[in-house]
């Protein structure tokens, strides 16, 4: 069957063991497909077989018509964000320990990623959010995220102190270690140990959860996606702000954290049969009983 796709980036979890013969294996079921390899510098130095070209992911996103990715969530959300920029569909296999967003495991990887490159696959969008750190009405900072936006307290250990508006409408100041804006793909990740909602992936929502709060009665909310939220740093010592845990700025008071939706969503390409609740349910291990 003629495969779906043209030319395929490869991005591989660079301190995985395994990753060697993972992309032994990958390359070589590509290959025979007739298909056209590109990798980033980490990935191809771990690849004992030479891709057709090796760029930075902004480079072989604009070389490939799909993105695999070998690795876990992690890996996944940095590739995604730079190839939700071209339209480049990802899907992941995966070599980590949850992997809500990996749905092909590494023993699987043969009929996984065949059925893929045939055509076999459920799309889903997934909505990424664009963040900016302002000072004195100045952008010094900006980053997108899948997972979510989070401005939290330094390591001294003190609370901050933050207001919060949406849409221009004044919603709190809070006290607190901090506040997560996360998206139903980041609902499932520091969200949820915080307390959050998991918002359903279909949802065009956004939530926004107090990282233990002062004042018990902030709960986390759920807003539209469509929605600007900005969060104002009132005081607190070497506050910060970080995007995924992969992009990081120090904030100082009166700098405004704001953030809203990305003009484009990632396209996850999962296998046929996947649903959300079954994922939920062996990922959290919802169906196990105590003996």
């Amino acid at each position: 069957m003629p495969s779906a796709f043209k030319s395929v980036a490869v991005v591989g979890k660079n301190d995985a063991a395994s990753l060697p013969d993972i992309l032994d294996q990958l390359a070589g079921l590509l290959r025979r497909r007739g298909l056209a390899v590109h990798m980033d510098p980490p990935t191809a130095a771990a690849s004992p077989v030479k891709p057709e070209s090796v760029g930075e992911l902004a480079e072989i996103s604009a070389r490939a018509d799909l993105c695999l990715v070998v690795g876990g969530d992690g890996t996944l959300l940095s590739c995604a964000r730079v190839m939700a920029d071209r339209g480049v569909p990802l899907a992941g296999i995966n070599l980590g320990r949850l992997g809500f967003l990996t749905d092909i495991p590494a023993d699987q990887l043969e009929a996984g990623v065949a059925a893929i490159l045939d055509g076999e696959f459920q799309p889903e969008q997934r909505i990424l959010l664009a963040g900016t750190v302002k000072r004195d009405g100045e952008v010094i900072f900006s980053a997108p995220a899948m997972n979510d936006v989070v401005v939290s307290r330094g390591a001294s250990g003190s609370m901050i102190e933050f207001a919060v508006t949406v849409d221009g409408e004044f919603i709190y100041t809070l006290r607190a270690d901090g506040l997560i804006v996360a998206t139903p793909t980041g609902s499932t990740a520091y969200a949820l140990s915080a307390g959050g909602p998991i918002l359903h992936p279909a949802l065009q929502a956004i939530a926004l959860v107090p990282i233990s709060p002062h004042t018990l009665s902030n709960r986390p909310v759920a807003i539209r996606n469509t929605s600007r939220v900005e969060i104002t740093l009132v005081r607190g010592n070497e506050a910060r702000a970080n995007f995924d845990v992969q992009a990081f700025c120090q904030l100082e008071p009166s700098d405004v954290v704001s953030v809203s939706s990305a003009p484009r969503p990632a396209t996850l390409l999962h296998p046929r049969g996947y649903r959300y609740f079954s994922m939920l349910r062996q990922k959290l291990r919802w169906s196990e009983r105590t003996a």
